[in-house]
């Protein structure tokens, strides 16, 4: 089992970046797939972007390719999305999720470990 805590959350006016962190726990971090999916209000969640356990095979979600990147430090447990270019329609509640042995899917239903979430805003 793993668990996940994001940070790095944030206020930014539109054209800025921000890093997203998730630190996961255990000793098995580097088995598992990493994804991030946020939720906007009034709306559902969707996919952002997912590596693989690996770090071999990224995927990006069509609204973020070019402007963000997801990348993994598997000796300190964590997985980062540097965000660039960001955008208000960006503004969401971004979760960090974990799927053991994954191929870096960006289907959430692949995922069974989640973190709390934490909070992006973009001003325009």
């Amino acid at each position: 089992q793993v668990q996940l805590v994001e940070s790095g959350g944030g206020l930014v006016q539109a054209g800025g970046s921000l890093r997203l962190s998730c630190a996961a726990s255990g000793r098995t971090f580097s088995s598992y797939a990493m994804g991030w999916f946020r939720q906007a209000p009034g709306k559902e969640r969707e996919a952002v972007a997912a590596i693989s356990w690996s770090g071999g095979n990224r995927n990006y979600a069509d609204s973020v390719k070019g402007r963000f990147t997801i990348s993994r430090d598997n000796a300190k447990n964590t997985v980062y999305l540097q965000m660039n270019s960001l955008k208000p329609e960006d503004t969401a509640v971004y979760y960090c999720a974990a799927d053991l042995w994954g191929s870096g899917s960006i289907d959430s239903y692949e995922y069974n470990y989640w973190g709390q979430g934490t909070q992006v805003t973009v001003s325009s």
